[in-house]
């Protein structure tokens, strides 16, 4: 399998990487990179160890799968732009969360097949975020046997993929944004509070780690429901009636849009306990 790259962002650099440290062993060959910043793409070839590709047309004669790893919202003019006649029998693919594969319009006509790509992870740099990929998961979509090949490939090299629809793609990258980005937006909620506390913005999240840590943990180790603790899980009333007074408009929409869906954990971990009364706090709101 020989695979090209459209774009030397973080992620297009990572990838191909990761491709290129395993490739001896796996059948996979990193050609090379294109970018409409030359500079990029020369660093992201010498990085991989490919060929930095003067024009599309040259990088897609020499791939079998061509990766669009620009920004999502480059994806369908990129496409737009190249020359599809050299596209026949190629697999070509994105690594966008939300975008399904799709955005490659008629790519059929051309001979070609379609999928999408995207690591649930992520990416923080160009030149040491591979090293974390060998136990990352992949979620594939698009034509069926494009989905195979690149399941065999993924499975060689170690990783784990699951194949979706296209028209979850956007519900599926919105829950990978809110246990990713989102949980970043709550611990922050917490540490600014903490700030007003007394606390430094550093000893916030040094003093919570561990609190923060085992919590993630018990969670990953045993599900959402048994990991469950607090004043909502034990129907301390009282206790969140007094949280939702000291808190500003902001904090106090998040906690109770959090305590609301923790209160439906809380009534399946304890089938038989009366939360009426809790329920009533966030009704009233």
């Amino acid at each position: 399998m020989k695979v090209g790259f459209i774009g030397a962002g973080k992620a297009g650099c990572s990838l191909g990487k990761y491709f290129s440290v395993k490739a001896d062993a796996k059948d996979l060959l990193v050609t090379g990179y294109y970018s409409l910043i030359e500079e990029e793409a020369r660093w992201a070839a010498l990085f991989t160890d490919s060929k930095c590709f003067s024009t599309l047309e040259d990088l897609i004669k020499a791939s079998d799968t061509i990766i669009f790893s620009t920004p999502d919202g480059a994806i369908k003019n990129v496409w737009n732009s190249i020359n599809k006649d050299c596209l026949q029998d190629k697999i070509v693919c994105h690594l966008s969360g939300s975008l399904s594969s799709d955005v490659f319009s008629e790519i059929e006509t051309y001979g070609a097949c379609a999928i999408s790509i995207h690591p649930l992870f992520a990416f923080s740099d160009k030149e040491s975020a591979y090293q974390q990929l060998n136990d990352v998961c992949f979620t594939l979509e698009g034509n069926r046997e494009a989905v195979s090949v690149w399941q065999s490939v993924l499975q060689r090299l170690g990783n784990e993929s699951i194949e979706i629809s296209k028209d979850v793609k956007p519900a599926y990258h919105a829950a990978a944004s809110i246990v990713s980005n989102h949980v970043i937006a709550v611990l922050n909620a917490g540490y600014k509070m903490l700030e007003k506390c007394g606390f430094s913005e550093a000893e916030a999240r040094r003093y919570t780690a561990n609190l923060v840590r085992y919590n993630v943990e018990h969670v990953i180790e045993d599900g959402c429901v048994t990991a469950l603790t607090g004043p909502i899980e034990r129907g301390d009333v009282d206790t969140v009636k007094k949280h939702l007074r000291v808190l500003d408009d902001s904090y106090n929409n998040l906690y109770c849009v959090c305590g609301e869906n923790l209160l439906e954990l809380a009534k399946e971990k304890n089938p038989m306990r009366d939360y009426e009364m809790m329920e009533s706090i966030f009704e009233d709101r």
